[in-house]
C-alpha cells in the first residue's frame, strides 16, 4: 500500500452547513456568497493541514433516478433561493482554485462520493480514503480502516468497527438497514414496526433482505427492496481514471478575480500561500 490519502468532500452538505451556520450570525441578512466562501476556506484548511489529493462532489438537488422510484423521495423543493444561487458559484470557484469538482445531475453527490471512493480504492498507491460527510448512506462505502467516513461537525472518524458500533451492522448491510428503518433525510419511511435494533437483529440472523425467509416481511418485501434500491449508492459514475488528477497544485490564473467577485480577496491570498508552502515542502530534500 502506498502513502497517498484521498479526501472526498460532500460539497452540497458543506454549502448547506455554512449557509445555515452563517445565518445565525447575520440575523437573516444573507451575504450573497457567504456559504461559498465558507466552503472554500474549509477546503483550504484541509490543504493547509496536509491534504494533497481531493475532490468535491455537489448535486443540484434536483430530481435523480430515485424520484421515479419513490414519489416521496427528497426533491429540490423548499431550498431557499439564496442558497440555491450559491451552487454554481461554488463549483466555478472550486474549479478556479484548482480543486476537482463533480457537479452531479442525474445522480446525487453521495453517488459521486461512493463512485470516487471505489475508483480510488482500486489504486494500490492509496493508503486511505476519507469521505467527509455525516450522511448515513455513505457508511456503506466504509472498508476496514482504509475507506473511512469523517464527520467534520462531531470530529469523529468512522471505520468498519465504528459503523458496527453506531448501527449494529457491517457497512455492506447499511442499504438493507436503511431500507428497514427508513431515512427521513431522504424521504422514505422504512418498514413500519421495525426499528434500529430490530433491523440489526434481522440482518444478523438472515443476512441481506433478499435472503430473508418469505414470512419475515410478507407482502412488504417488495417495498423493502424498493427502499434498498433508494439506499444503495451507485459506484459506477466514471468521474476520473487516475487518482493523480485529484492532486492539488494551486489556484488557476482566474481565481484572484473570482475571489474579488465573491467579495473576499483574502481567500485568493490564502490559496497562494498554501500553494507556495506546498512547493517549498516538495523542493525540500
Amino acid at each position: 500500500m502506498g502513502c497517498m490519502i484521498v479526501h472526498l468532500v460532500d460539497g452540497t452538505y458543506e454549502l448547506f452547513r455554512h449557509f445555515y451556520g452563517l445565518r445565525r450570525f447575520t440575523k437573516g441578512a444573507d451575504r450573497p456568497f457567504g456559504a461559498v466562501l465558507g466552503v472554500l476556506n474549509g477546503v483550504l484548511q484541509m490543504i493547509e493541514e496536509g491534504a494533497t489529493h481531493l475532490g468535491v462532489a455537489t448535486d443540484h438537488v434536483i430530481e435523480s433516478f430515485r424520484n421515479q422510484l419513490w414519489s416521496g423521495y427528497k426533491t429540490g423543493e423548499g431550498i431557499e433561493a439564496a442558497l440555491r444561487a450559491q451552487f454554481q458559484p461554488l463549483e466555478e470557484a472550486l474549479d478556479a482554485m484548482g480543486v476537482v469538482v463533480w457537479p452531479m445531475i442525474e445522480l446525487e453527490a453521495d453517488d459521486a462520493l461512493a463512485s470516487a471512493a471505489a475508483i480510488a480504492a482500486e489504486d494500490l498507491r492509496v493508503q486511505k480514503i476519507c469521505i467527509w460527510t455525516p450522511d448515513k448512506d455513505l457508511a456503506q462505502c466504509v472498508r476496514a480502516d482504509r475507506v473511512v467516513q469523517v464527520d467534520r461537525k462531531s470530529k469523529s472518524i468512522r471505520d468498519s468497527d465504528g459503523v458496527r458500533a453506531k448501527f449494529g451492522v457491517s457497512p455492506e448491510f447499511i442499504p438493507d438497514y436503511l431500507a428497514l428503518v427508513g431515512d427521513s433525510a431522504d424521504g422514505y419511511p422504512g418498514i413500519a414496526g421495525i426499528g434500529p435494533k430490530g433491523a440489526a437483529s434481522l440482518l444478523a440472523r438472515f443476512g441481506k433482505i433478499e435472503d430473508f425467509p418469505a414470512d419475515v416481511l410478507g407482502e412488504r418485501r417488495e417495498l423493502a427492496l424498493k427502499f434498498k434500491t433508494l439506499a444503495t449508492l451507485r459506484t459506477d459514475a466514471t468521474l476520473f481514471s487516475d487518482v493523480d488528477t485529484l492532486k492539488w497544485s494551486g489556484p488557476l490564473p482566474g481565481f484572484r478575480a473570482q475571489c474579488e467577485n465573491l467579495g473576499d480577496p483574502r481567500v485568493f491570498q490564502r490559496a497562494e500561500k498554501a500553494a507556495a508552502a506546498r512547493t517549498s515542502r516538495q523542493a525540500a530534500p
